[in-house]
């Protein structure tokens, strides 16, 4: 059974064989935008393919709901990039169609 619910346009991302929630509360989405730059601009670099993987990383570190001390950052990029691109698009999806859409 999922943890993430897709009404409030959660995600999942497996790290270190844990299943984190990302949820893209207010208060996460600040934070990323307060380090990457304005939402608009990071979903049009997204939507142009060219959303860079420390981006991609950075916006689902700030969305884990509910993170353990013992999640680090880096371990975050490095699940992204062991799970691969194509394993994690449906999660930035997720997370970038709440940030157009809203609830």
């Amino acid at each position: 059974m999922s943890a993430a619910n897709p009404l409030r346009g959660e995600a999942e991302l497996t790290v270190d064989a844990r299943v984190h929630v990302l949820r893209p509360s207010f208060a996460a989405l600040v934070a990323a935008e307060a380090e990457l730059g304005p939402l608009f601009a990071l979903v049009e670099r997204a939507a142009d393919g060219r959303l860079g993987l420390g981006e991609l990383a950075a916006l689902f570190w700030h969305c884990v709901k509910d993170r353990p001390e013992t999640l680090t950052r880096d371990a975050v990029g490095e699940a992204v990039v062991a799970q691969g691109l194509a394993a994690v698009t449906p999660a930035l999806r997720m997370l970038l169609g709440q940030i157009l859409q809203g609830r």
